[in-house]
């Protein structure tokens, strides 16, 4: 009981002496950089490039090159999300991979053209009656 006891206060005063925003942002990164196994963000990337800038006896460059780099990037991932609380929250192999998911040039991610992400007069957030289902409310958003 007692080897346990010391670790386990150590890593506590560790965790409270170093702050959360460190190991989240490493957490964090660590799993945008795990989903790259079903993104696909390298590979498509690599693909795109190679097709555009179409080089002579290279082949399948594009698609090994990609398929190479997102395995990499998906074990950068996993390293980060395993090491999340140790110090040292800097991401690492930038030269090699970007902190940031890679997309392709010709899709930029956003919210989807959808009802469920547009505003809504009803939570008001574009204006209108805020509680409209309570009566006599007169309460409005950008009211001028």
């Amino acid at each position: 009981m007692r080897k346990i006891i010391f670790p386990l206060i150590a890593g506590v005063v560790a965790v409270f002496a170093t702050g959360c925003a460190g190991p989240d942002q490493k957490l964090g990164r660590g799993l945008s950089n795990t989903y790259e196994l079903v993104r696909w963000g390298e590979m498509r990337q690599s693909v795109e490039e190679s097709s555009i800038m179409a080089r002579p006896g290279y082949g399948y460059y594009g698609a090994v090159h990609g398929f190479q780099r997102s395995l990499g990037r998906a074990a950068l991932g996993i390293f980060e999300v395993a090491t999340f609380p140790i110090p040292s929250y800097d991401p690492i192999f930038t030269t090699t991979y970007a902190p940031d998911p890679v997309y392709p040039e010709s899709y930029k991610p956003g919210l989807s053209n959808d009802p469920l992400f547009h505003t809504d007069t009803y939570t008001g957030f574009s204006g209108g009656d805020v509680a409209p289902f309570i009566p006599g409310s007169r309460f409005q958003v950008f009211d001028n």
